[in-house]
């Protein structure tokens, strides 16, 4: 499903993410292990650009984050329009990457 990779200049282990319907799944990993909402994906790019991304029934929520995790924007995208977000096209890219997440404490 993953795989273990580092990028220069991050001290947490990334995941790579591999498919769309991982996405998913680790959205979902993430807020039960944090209790937090949604989860941190980068893009392994020259701009190395962040989004947290909230899973719903019926879409999900998307948000550009700044460099302090702070929203910049946000979308609400129904599964179809998710499909073609610059999120998804950098997974088909390989250029997809996720914090690993662990229980608090």
């Amino acid at each position: 499903m993953q795989t273990h990779v580092s990028i220069p200049g991050n001290d947490a282990p990334l995941l790579n993410v591999r498919a769309p319907e991982d996405i998913e799944f680790l959205v979902k990993e993430s807020e039960v292990l944090t209790g937090k909402p949604g989860r941190t994906f980068v893009i392994a790019g020259a701009d190395r650009l962040s989004y947290r991304v909230q899973w719903y029934p019926m879409g999900s929520k998307v948000e550009r984050l700044d460099e302090h995790g702070q929203a910049l924007s946000s979308q609400h995208l129904l599964p179809r329009e998710f499909l073609n977000h610059s999120v998804v096209e950098a997974l088909r890219a390989g250029q997809l990457f996720t914090p690993l997440v662990r229980r608090p404490g």
